[in-house]
């Protein structure tokens, strides 16, 4: 099965992509958050500018304009159809690691109250750093992890109380 994404721009614009349309551009890497890409004989210079792994939010620039990317994949989909809320699903008082990767900072301590949204750690995967955010409201119960560390996709890593 194809993997299916919605992917909205500013809230004005939605298309609809398959994993093989990102394969079909003529993309050049040039840095761990910028490329150069080429479309229909057009060149553009793309930076990442903000990532929010967890809920599929970006912020890039396109030569000099600047776009806020949503990406909803089928699974959202389906909750946003069903009349299902994400955010209920998301009030665990677990965080655990979405894809393996390294910890480059871990921004909270034991005992520490956080609100929702507030960014716990930072873990960089695939050469991309990725701000982590607290699930709810809450007060940090443990670190299972340390700066420079690395996890697997799925490991605890804070619990919240």
């Amino acid at each position: 099965m194809k993997k299916q994404f919605k992917v909205k721009v500013d809230e004005s614009f939605e298309f609809d992509l398959k994993t093989s349309d990102a394969y079909q551009l003529d993309l050049l890497k040039l840095s761990d958050n910028e490329f150069h890409v080429i479309k229909d004989g057009r060149s553009f210079n793309v930076k990442i500018d903000e990532s929010d792994f967890y809920n599929r939010k970006y912020v890039i620039k396109v030569n000099k304009s600047t776009y806020t990317v949503d990406i909803s994949n089928q699974l959202d989909q389906l909750i946003t159809e069903m009349g299902f809320s994400l955010g209920s699903s998301k009030k665990a008082n677990d965080v655990k690691a979405p894809m393996p990767g390294m910890i480059l900072s871990v921004n909270v301590k034991e005992g520490q109250e956080v609100k929702e949204g507030e960014t716990l750690l930072i873990l960089e995967a695939m050469k991309m750093e990725n701000s982590i955010p607290a699930p709810k409201d809450g007060i940090i119960k443990s670190i299972n992890i340390k700066s420079n560390g690395t996890v697997e996709k799925g490991e605890l890593m804070i619990e919240l109380a």
